[in-house]
């Protein structure tokens, strides 16, 4: 899949959606090292270990440029930027049955916001899977012959 560009200065703000998420009893928040070992075997179990280590890395950088979706204690979804490569979003996803009722927008916007206040201008989706999602939500644009970029050179890949 192709790379995304999102101009961050934008609004990209998601107060309401946030808010009327906590009032189905489901927060989203900065990643915190305490929850770390929970973090990661929820993204080993839904998704792919190249996502954890990923994931890994965003939730030790300083502030942690990761956010997580929790629901009765246990995480829902999670959404990373700067964990491959400086100024890209990416690894996120959300539990299958939680789908469809914002989580991921709103983890994906809490990203793009916490970008702007950290001094960034500009996000890279990198991989970007559901193009039109990033194209309706962020006005992201598709980098022409962006792929493989960063990823061509995984080991095991």
């Amino acid at each position: 899949m192709p790379d995304m560009l999102v101009n961050l200065s934008h609004d990209h703000s998601c107060g309401d959606l946030i808010a009327a998420l906590k009032e189905e009893g489901i927060f989203i928040k900065r990643a915190m090292a305490p929850d770390l070992y929970e973090i990661i075997a929820f993204v080993r179990e839904q998704f792919n270990e190249k996502w954890a280590g990923e994931t890994t890395k965003a939730i030790l950088n300083t502030p942690a440029s990761c956010f997580i979706a929790v629901k009765d204690k246990k995480v829902i979804g999670f959404a990373c930027y700067d964990a491959t490569a400086r100024g890209f979003f990416g690894p996120t996803g959300v539990l299958e049955s939680t789908r469809g009722k914002g989580v991921g927008k709103a983890l994906y916007l809490k990203c793009l916001c916490d970008m702007w206040e950290q001094g960034y201008g500009y996000c890279i989706v990198g991989d970007a899977g559901p193009v039109d999602f990033y194209k309706k939500t962020s006005g992201a644009i598709v980098i022409e012959n962006s792929w493989p970029g960063v990823y061509g050179n995984l080991v095991g890949v």
